[in-house]
């Protein structure tokens, strides 16, 4: 007689109710957005797709005659719809019938001089972390001028009052940042120059890793940056006091005892052959408090870090060099990478030694481990697959030896259907011991009218007898412009440790909506439940709305609660820095912000454009891109805190939701780069996604999306 498990009657407490209800929310309000042709209608003339349905002889009551159109109620695009067209006609909308335009804000004035825009902001923010509750209430303001003499000039600033008793009780905290980017100096010198929070500058010989990562240091100081584009050389410095950022929706700086100097070059040897030297001077580390969160503690480093590249037409080859010495214990590393590109194939292998402590700074880097890696990857028409191997040794004996590799393929075989999946191994034993473990992974992508689907599974089994597999179901609709919405659901059961799993359920929902001219909401909200031997419930939301009251005038909200979150059990890189595995104490935070914002002056010019070209705007997110796809989906986390820059000189900063955006942009191409300095480890932004090209249009905005990947 087959035994079936009673699976308890899942009994929602308020706070599940509703977080399940603002995903039907979510979900719904994709009905309350008006088709694409719904300014038409109101013209006195009906849209393509909805005379096509009214019957022969209607006198234009479109909405007594119409055939329900779920595309244009959800705002999604109908490509069927284009499938038998109906015959030409004119449509000459009356003068008199003409909506009329919105009125033009910008005064005679602002339209002078050259680009300027600032912003103010009162903010208000109450929270309770773990079982401590705070409020806090300040200031921000933000803002640039681009000028013809001195470059363009950054600011970015928030002041607020605290009573959290981490803090000390009442205290004020805040951060400050001016950045003055692209001053032209004699000599063909270009200049950049920061003050205040910021992190120190490296070289991008330094900075562009491919196995091993080397963080930037936090620090409230100044830093300078000079490039001499024609000769490649480039000379950085940086002084100051390190820190950690600490808060949530409201980001402080928490200064430490000690004192952070670097100073930096790179030069090119040849047209083939470029250098660079970093010297990092710190006291204290950066290491997880009780509650899995930074903390600066004392503690001094000395480093040297160098690296020299040759490059080929078809090859590279880059050896690094890093010495340190951190309280008295002195260790040396030494990695040694290269690249080969034939065809579609490119063959990336190295070396490396790194001796135990071996320390970059404040932040915990690789060490204890010596080997090599291969790495294989391919893309060419329908096929893209990669592999990797790695031999791995501890260097004193007690850490990781032995194997890890996966590998990866994915076959397009339509326009609309994809297909593929991963296998990722890890073997490792010492005195008789066998430490391994294994992943798979499948999954397939279709997209159809409704959008882009996914269904993945998932499956980890380790030597111990852990156990862990998962199904997933993601769904990212096609949205009319301006709206978004993706949706998942998972079901699975993940073995935290030896002693037991838990059977996982989660609902997950991520969109955003204009519901009217002046109103608009953006979040994402994910339910959990766990039953078994980590028996829990939890819920995950961040909603955000903007309110545009009046003109230049706007009250922002949002609402966060978080029961924290672990690490996944299927990662399985052995020196991949992983966060600490946790649950962070229960999150709850509510912020309302009054801001008002300022813009003027006429664009610069793009080459090839009119110095006073039309506008239009840049708007994007950065998130950590779980299953590589590229496509934000609705269980896929926002990443807080990063500097993005366009063109090299303006630059704007992700929200708690992984939002920027660039207003009154010009019209043509632009450049954005992505600086990852505070991404959490182990995620890196590839080369090719973290340097994207944008082309912006009059009045529209432009959509990027940025995903960060980890390290296969």
């Amino acid at each position: 007689m087959t035994r079936r498990t009673a699976w308890p009657q899942p009994q929602l407490p308020a706070r599940s109710t509703l977080a399940l209800a603002l995903l039907a929310a979510l979900l719904a309000s994709g009905t309350a957005l008006a088709s694409p042709g719904a300014a038409t209608r109101e013209a006195g003339t009906a849209p393509a797709s909805a005379s096509a349905r009214t019957s022969p002889g209607s006198d234009g009551s479109d909405a007594e005659n119409a055939v329900y159109d779920p595309f244009s109620a959800f705002g999604l695009v109908d490509d069927d719809a284009g499938d038998a067209p109906p015959a030409y006609r004119d449509r000459i909308i009356a003068p008199d019938k003409l909506a009329p335009l919105p009125p033009d804000e910008d005064d005679d004035d602002a339209l002078s001089g050259p680009p300027r825009a600032f912003h103010l902001e009162a903010i208000a923010h109450r929270t309770r972390f773990g079982g401590e509750r705070s409020l806090e209430f300040g200031l921000g303001f933000g803002g640039y001028r681009d000028t013809s003499d001195l470059g363009a000039i950054s600011a970015d600033a928030l002041l607020f009052h605290s009573d959290r008793d981490r803090d000390d009780g009442q205290r004020l905290r805040g951060t400050a940042t001016l950045w003055q980017r692209g001053l032209q100096m004699p000599g063909g010198w270009s200049l950049d120059n920061g003050l205040g929070v910021l992190n120190t500058p490296m070289p991008d010989l330094l900075r562009d890793q491919y196995r091993f990562i080397l963080p930037t240091v936090p620090m409230v100081g100044a830093s300078t940056d000079w490039r001499q584009r024609e000769s490649g050389l480039r000379v950085q410095a940086g002084i100051g006091r390190g820190g950690t950022y600490q808060g949530s929706r409201l980001n402080g700086f928490e200064i430490g005892d000690g004192s952070v100097f670097t100073a930096a070059a790179q030069w090119r040897w040849s047209p083939r052959m470029d250098g660079a030297v970093d010297v990092l001077l710190t006291d204290g580390r950066i290491v997880p408090d009780n509650q899995g969160l930074p903390e600066f503690q004392n503690g001094r480093t000395r480093a040297l870090f160098t690296g020299h590249r040759w490059n080929g037409t078809r090859d590279s080859l880059q050896l690094n060099l890093l010495a340190s010495d951190g309280n008295g214990d002195s260790a040396a590393g030494l990695w040694l990478d290269a690249r080969s590109d034939r065809g579609g194939f490119v063959h990336r292998y190295g070396l490396f030694h790194l001796e135990p402590d071996l320390a970059w700074g404040a932040w915990p880097i690789n060490n204890d481990v010596r080997g090599g890696y291969y790495r294989l990857d391919y893309n060419r028409a329908r096929w893209s697959w990669n592999m990797a191997l790695d031999r791995i040794d501890s260097v004193s004996g007690d850490g990781f030896d032995g194997w890890y590799g996966n590998g990866y393929v994915r076959y397009q075989a339509s326009p609309r259907l994809g297909y593929g999946g991963g296998l990722t191994a890890r073997q490792s034993g010492r005195d008789g011991s066998d430490d391994s473990a294994q992943t798979l992974q499948l999954f397939v992508d279709r997209l159809s009218d409704w959008g882009q689907t996914r269904l993945q599974y998932d499956r980890a089994h380790d030597s111990g007898g852990a156990d862990s597999w998962q199904f997933l179901l993601d769904h990212a609709l096609r949205m009319r412009e301006g709206s978004r919405l993706s949706v998942s659901a998972g079901f699975g059961e993940l073995a935290r440790d030896r002693d037991g799993s838990s059977r996982t359920a989660t609902l997950a929902a991520y969109g955003g909506f204009d519901l009217t001219d002046t109103f608009s909401v953006d979040g994402s909200v994910r339910w959990v439940r766990s039953s078994g031997a980590d028996d829990s419930r939890g819920t995950d939301l961040n909603l955000g709305w903007r309110w545009r009251i009046a003109s230049r005038w706007a009250l922002l909200g949002n609402l966060i609660e978080s029961r924290g979150s672990r690490r996944s059990p299927f990662v399985l890189d052995p020196i991949t820095n992983q966060p600490v595995f946790e649950t962070l104490p229960h999150d709850r935070s509510i912020f309302l912000s009054l801001r008002y914002d300022y813009r003027a002056g006429q664009p610069r010019g793009v080459i090839g454009g009119p110095p006073n070209s039309a506008t239009g705007d840049i708007v994007g997110t950065i998130f950590l891109d779980e299953n590589g796809d590229g496509v934000r989906g609705a269980s896929e986390r926002p990443a807080a805190n990063i500097t993005v820059l366009l063109d090299g000189r303006f630059s704007a900063k992700t929200d708690d939701q992984g939002r920027f955006r660039f207003e009154r942009v010009a019209v043509g191409t632009h450049d954005l780069l992505v600086i990852p300095d505070n991404l959490p480890l182990p995620w890196v932004i590839e080369d090719e996604r973290g340097n994207p090209r944008v082309q912006v249009e009059v009045r529209k905005d432009a959509t990027v999306d940025i995903g960060a990947v980890r390290q296969r």
